[in-house]
């Protein structure tokens, strides 16, 4: 697949720099191939400055809520995401890296305070089976962006114990477009991606969902 409109020469156009964020909870290297394979150029890093001035900014993220949390301060990644936005840098989350996006994660009885990016809760799936593990469907709202060009059928590969179980965040100002929410299913209905301005954060791993995470990704490289 190609980030790159039919009448332009790949060649011709600059590829758009992507930062993956190392902050020590993530499976960083498949994201760099996945982002690579869609033709962005990626770079793998914490560095301060590279993650501010990168075109896009991937923050991935596997293992416990509250450590991912800490991971990310330590490196400052919470100041970056928070200075992105308030620029209208785009971020996208993936797994617990879009978690980490809501106000609070609870694992195990104890609450960590999560960026709070948007409102909501992370709390144990209620499912007969758990972690989800393997391909599931979604079912993405009219007008996204992020699952163009896919078929409503499209799967995309999930492991996870914890999601959002409840959408709260409501816009009262007429002028600014709402987040759109895409939701799956694993025992009861959880938030599996949001777009919501510059912040695209999906549950899921298109890095690890073949040509349907392929074409995902294509379509946030072409928001940049």
């Amino acid at each position: 697949m190609s980030v790159n409109s039919p009448e332009t020469p790949k060649a011709a156009r600059a590829a758009k720099k992507v930062v993956v964020f190392d902050y020590g909870f993530g499976n960083v290297r498949s994201a760099e191939r996945a982002l690579a394979r869609v033709g962005a150029d990626v770079e793998i890093t914490r560095d301060y400055d590279r993650a501010m001035n990168a075109d896009g900014l991937l923050v991935p993220g596997v293992g416990a809520f509250s450590a991912c949390m800490q991971g990310l301060k330590e490196a400052r990644g919470d100041w970056i995401v928070g200075r992105r936005l308030a620029g209208g840098r785009p971020v996208m989350g993936i797994c617990v890296g879009m978690q980490i996006l809501f106000a609070r994660g609870i694992e195990h009885g104890v609450e960590t305070e999560g960026l709070d990016e948007w409102p909501g809760t992370v709390e144990p799936l209620n499912a007969p089976v758990v972690p989800h593990m393997g391909w599931n469907t979604v079912d993405a709202p009219a007008g996204t962006e992020l699952f163009a060009g896919l078929d409503a059928d499209a799967r995309f590969y999930f492991v996870h114990s914890y999601a959002v179980r409840d959408w709260t965040l409501e816009v009262g100002n007429p002028n600014m477009r709402a987040p759109k929410v895409t939701w799956a299913t694993h025992g009861e209905p959880f938030v599996a991606a949001v777009e919501n301005g510059a912040l695209w954060a999906t549950q899921f791993h298109p890095e690890k969902s073949g040509d349907a995470g392929a074409q995902l990704l294509t379509n946030w490289i072409g928001t940049l």
